[in-house]
């Protein structure tokens, strides 16, 4: 088996050529022989660098478009034959075939001229084919052939020739075979589920790119790996390294706040909003959110969507709290923050959110869409006698939002934009209720004239009679039990008003 290997010849053809031009150069300087194609020809020979072009080592031009210019005995022979076999050997000078020793190509923006809204004719076009066979050709034969199947491995290619005479280990090739396999696979999940996108999906692919090792996962004997960039999703502006436990919070946070476009602020704890308020500006936003639960503010994730001044930065910095999430800051509040150098303050960038999500579960995976669905006023069904005010639709609005984002079973309080109390993932609706009571008194807050989500039906009238009683003026829920008349009748019997949306949000 090889070991140490020289490179004599060299394969170039990329899309992109940005970082390209040093290692070009130093491959020049010792000597290997380089074959082309295309822009990356015309790119090499700006640089007054020898190339030779691949049609005159195949003797055929390139055709169809381009859509055929390196599938030929000539190149495909020199990169997979088996240096260590005689017979190999003996065919390739009997053809007059060069060992080809480096292949470095990229492939076609698929993903990107997929992201961009291009036509479907741009699309398959950019489906590459060449550079593909290529990837995995030179890649199934690391004994003896380097394949760069991404710019971010030129510079660490370079550094190895510079450092071993133009020479790579075998340990090095096969490094760079995983990085190129893992390349063609994304590659190919990207092109399989831009086809399959019919009901019913029978087939589930995914593909991240990016991994990060977490410091662990939910728990400290539990290893842990987030799969994406999330550079992309932040800019860390402040502390330590996500968690596990951070990014479950931090993905729920994100969730939640995007349902509101006036200016908002909301604390959670264990993926379950402790505090919420919108008001005019995020400082008062801010202040009533925090008001809501004060305890369950300690240790939680604060998420807001819009800039965060001095003023309220001042009044933040006065609780711990692991994560602050917002589009913007006024450097003199990234200074407040950074006097704690562990608390994690993040920048939220503009980037498009997964419309499905995932699970391993069981042996398999389960799939589905996103709860993107909302029920505003116009949704709602008056169904009792007395009719929900304005500001009560209002409010329900806003409770809405909450119980849609609160761990099932769950009942939401709301008044005046703001969370009062909220009973999370209880077994049974009406104990989820006592909790949010109890909860509301402990904080001090009045449920007279506050209105009640429920993130699913009433099964019994219990839930309204209790919740009336404590002085809920306004019920909200999706209805559709098969006793929704007796809840209905309870409503009329207390003198509040109740609106179904006819839409379920359960969350496990």
């Amino acid at each position: 088996m090889s070991q140490s290997i020289k490179i004599k010849n060299a394969l170039i053809s990329v899309y992109y050529k940005d970082g390209l031009e040093p290692l070009v150069r130093l491959l020049a300087a010792q000597g290997v022989q380089l074959f082309s194609t295309g822009g990356t020809e015309q790119f090499i020979k700006d640089l007054n660098l020898p190339v030779t072009a691949v049609e005159d080592l195949t003797g055929y031009p390139s055709i169809l478009g381009g859509r055929v210019k390196t599938l030929h005995p000539k190149v495909f022979g020199g990169i997979l034959n088996r240096r260590n076999l005689t017979e190999d050997k003996a065919q390739i000078a009997e053809y007059e075939i060069p060992e080809i020793d480096l292949v470095i190509v990229d492939l076609y923006p698929f993903e990107e001229t997929v992201k961009a809204g291009g036509s479907d004719a741009d699309i398959i076009e950019k489906i590459d084919i060449g550079g593909i066979s290529l990837i995995r050709a030179a890649a199934k034969n690391f004994n003896d052939v380097v394949i760069l199947a991404s710019k971010d491995d030129y510079s660490t290619l370079q550094q190895q020739l510079e450092a071993q005479n133009g020479e790579t280990t075998l340990e090095q090739r096969k490094a760079y075979a995983k990085t190129a396999f893992h390349t063609s696979s994304h590659y190919d999940t990207a092109i399989f589920n831009y086809f399959n996108t019919e009901a019913p999906l029978t087939v589930f692919k995914q593909s991240i790119k990016e991994a990060k090792t977490l410091r662990y996962g939910e728990n400290p004997h539990q290893q842990g790996v987030f799969y994406g960039n999330m550079d992309e999703m932040f800019t860390k502006l402040n502390g330590k390294e996500l968690s596990y436990n951070n990014l479950v919070d931090v993905d729920a946070a994100v969730a939640l706040i995007d349902e509101f476009e006036e200016p908002t602020f909301a604390i959670l704890k264990h993926t379950n909003a402790c505090g919420v308020a919108s008001r005019d500006h995020i400082f008062e936003a801010w202040t009533d959110a925090l008001a809501c639960d004060p305890v369950s503010a300690f240790g939680g994730v604060l998420i807001a969507n819009r800039a965060i001044d001095l003023a309220t930065a001042t009044e933040i910095n006065k609780l711990f709290f692991e994560v602050l999430i917002a589009p913007a800051y006024q450097p003199e509040a990234i200074e407040v923050f950074k006097t704690k150098k562990n608390r994690v303050i993040l920048q939220r960038n503009d980037v498009e959110l997964p419309k499905k999500q995932f699970k391993t579960l069981l042996n398999g995976v389960i799939e589905q869409d996103k709860d993107l669905i909302i029920e505003g006023p116009a949704q709602m069904t008056s169904v009792t006698e007395k009719t929900a005010t304005a500001e009560e639709l209002k409010d329900l609005f806003f409770a809405n939002k909450i119980v849609k984002h609160t761990k099932s079973n769950t009942i939401v309080f709301a008044k005046n934009n703001t969370l009062i109390a909220s009973g999370v993932g209880q077994t049974s609706r009406v104990d989820a209720l006592k909790q949010a009571i109890v909860k509301a008194e402990a904080f001090g807050f009045s449920l007279k004239g506050a209105v009640m989500a429920s993130d699913a039906f009433f099964p019994f009238p219990d839930c309204v009679e209790i919740a009336a009683e404590a002085g809920i003026s306004a019920v909200l829920q999706p209805g559709g039990s098969i006793k929704d008349a007796d809840s209905v009748n309870m409503a009329n019997a207390k003198k509040i008003a109740m609106v179904t949306t006819g839409v379920r949000h359960f969350k496990h």
